[in-house]
């Protein structure tokens, strides 16, 4: 049976404007959350889910029916993004051994660019997040689309492998691998994940600010109800590494793409 998105799809085959729209509405936060977890930077993410929009948009009549349609969309979303080098993101990316010493750098027990615990309190899941995300830099673009789609996304290795058009044994080995060297990292070098380690969010607000990889006026993941950080650490340890990401809340896409979106493919 049908659902309604693909019930869309279809009228929007049919020349039904309204319905390509309510198709867009629909996939661009997917879209987005998968690009800004494989870019970091919201600049490139945001870049990145416009050309697949249109990508999707334009071979919309190549839709088959004979999988799901997220699973489709997914599909054209990561053979971009595996090849797509975000600006920022590409400039940021690093070694494990390069990304270990940035952790090592900057530790400190005060911090000098606010006392106000409103702030301090934004800034420390600034600094959680932006880490970790950057992290995800460090595995090659292959290994970084199969760890995010099962360990963050939660998709099963039958349905990553349709995504990433593998076979499922190849998934699986490939998400154990990028999911021991993120695990490992984390255990040996985040605090959140393992408490033996020294590192804590708050000691790297003042590095992190002074090398401008935080904005304090510009937070790009901090504008969340929920902090992350008081979500991972109610948890035990063993489900720590991976709860750190699965934590992070769902980003909404800026309208700015859609509207972007409509008036190229002129939709009004």
């Amino acid at each position: 049976m049908k659902d309604t998105l693909e019930i869309l799809v279809e009228k929007a085959n049919l020349g039904d404007r309204k319905a390509l729209e309510s198709v867009v509405l629909n996939i661009k936060d997917y879209i987005y959350n998968l690009s800004l977890k494989m870019l970091l930077y919201s600049e490139d993410a945001e870049d990145a889910t416009q050309e697949i929009l249109i990508k999707v948009i334009t071979h919309l009549s190549t839709f088959n029916h004979k999988s799901k349609f997220m699973t489709w969309v997914y599909r054209v979303a990561t053979n971009y993004l595996q090849t797509y080098k975000g600006k920022k993101s590409k400039e940021f990316a690093m070694s494990f051994g390069d990304y270990a010493d940035l952790i090592d750098t900057g530790r400190s027990d005060t911090v000098r660019y606010s006392t106000n615990e409103g702030e301090l309190s934004l800034l420390e899941e600034e600094v959680k997040v932006s880490c970790t995300q950057g992290l995800l830099l460090c595995l090659n673009s292959v290994d970084r689309m199969v760890y995010i789609l099962t360990e963050i996304l939660e998709f099963n290795s039958v349905e990553g492998s349709e995504i990433m058009e593998i076979t499922a044994e190849n998934y699986r080995k490939k998400v154990s691998r990028s999911r021991a060297k993120i695990r490992n990292f984390l255990n040996n070098k985040c605090g959140l994940s393992n408490p033996k380690n020294p590192c804590r969010c708050n000691k790297k607000i003042d590095f992190l600010v002074d090398q401008k990889i935080v904005n304090p006026k510009e937070l790009r993941f901090s504008g969340f109800s929920k902090r992350s950080i008081d979500l991972v650490e109610k948890l035990g340890e063993l489900e720590k590494s991976i709860a750190i990401y699965r934590s992070v809340p769902k980003a909404h896409a800026p309208m700015t793409i859609f509207n972007n979106i409509k008036q190229a493919l002129a939709l009004d």
